[in-house]
């Protein structure tokens, strides 16, 4: 499945991970705002397309006024200059936190870096750049990277070694901007390079970059490996973002195996303080089914 269309419907290490006391200052009270939740969960475009209309700004301000304090947005690079910089000013102004947006390079098994070839190198580090000025707009400190296809012709050990030189090269382009690229492992298709989080552990340490972290996935991760609170215990040093989705089906938490009230509150206990992406559809249509989505996390962020 392409991300992009599925979305659609900060300094370095400490500052990444969400631990900077700037990033998690709380707003000014609002005679509007909801309870906050006790995790920072962040909604997409369309989550609440019912609820407060298809303009993304006016979904910002309704996220807010339902105690949200970050968003995220895949697609942002395929914005508008303005409408990116609409985005940011509008977080601004409300105190919220720009989750991830996905560097471009083609789609997540295209251009696979396992397979060192110049035109795939040159299209992603291209990506990079163009990652920075967007994120300036908006004020995003985290950008997903998917390294690829496996190079199926090529030794595994010889592929990693390929993934890390081009990573070094994007996180040349990041660090003196403070970002962060986070490496995604997917569960999409046995044919995408990255799949577990040992491995993007590795690949992490291999790179050796506070511009080089885990976004750690629960709903592929889930499908690919399992043990989920022992599998991010194990690559903790190396993961700065997480996203949220139930299995199987890919909608909110408490729709499918996944106990996210144990798994919130280990992560509260562990003193994350970084996004929570909520990559993830609706169980129910309409607004009926956005009330319920709000209230499935009240419901898991009730650990306290």
């Amino acid at each position: 499945m392409n991300r992009r269309n599925f979305v659609k419907n900060n300094v370095l290490t400490a500052s990444a991970l969400g631990l900077g006391t700037g990033l998690w200052a709380q707003p000014a009270k609002s005679a509007k705002a909801g309870k906050l939740f006790n995790m920072d969960y962040a909604p997409h475009d369309g989550m609440f397309a019912n609820s407060a209309g298809k303009d993304f700004i006016d979904q910002i301000k309704y996220m807010y006024d339902k105690g949200f304090r970050s968003i995220e947005d895949n697609g942002m690079t395929g914005r508008t200059p303005e409408m990116q910089s609409k985005i940011g000013e509008t977080l601004a102004k409300l105190n919220m936190r720009m989750g991830v947006f996905v560097v471009p390079k083609g789609g997540n098994g295209a251009n696979t870096l396992a397979a060192n070839k110049k035109e795939h190198l040159d299209i992603f580090l291209d990506g990079c750049r163009q990652s920075v000025e967007v994120a300036k707009r908006c004020n995003a400190k985290w950008v997903t990277v998917v390294p690829g296809d496996f190079q199926r012709d090529l030794p595994v050990e010889v592929q990693t070694a390929h993934v890390i030189d081009a990573l070094r090269r994007g996180s040349e382009i990041f660090e003196p901007h403070g970002i962060v690229m986070v490496l995604e492992p997917l569960s999409d298709t046995p044919d995408l390079f990255l799949r577990t989080s040992a491995q993007t552990y590795e690949i992490c340490r291999g790179v050796d970059s506070p511009s080089c972290k885990i976004l750690y996935d629960i709903y592929h991760m889930q499908k690919n490996e399992g043990n989920i609170i022992k599998n991010m215990e194990l690559t903790w040093s190396e993961i700065a973002y997480i996203q949220i989705g139930d299995n199987p089906g890919r909608k909110e938490p408490t729709t499918g195996e996944i106990n996210y009230k144990n798994v919130f509150k280990w992560l509260h206990e562990k003193g994350y303080k970084g996004v929570l992406g909520m990559e993830h559809g609706i169980s129910q249509p309409g607004k009926a089914g956005e009330d319920r989505l709000i209230a499935a996390y009240r419901e898991c962020d009730a650990f306290m």
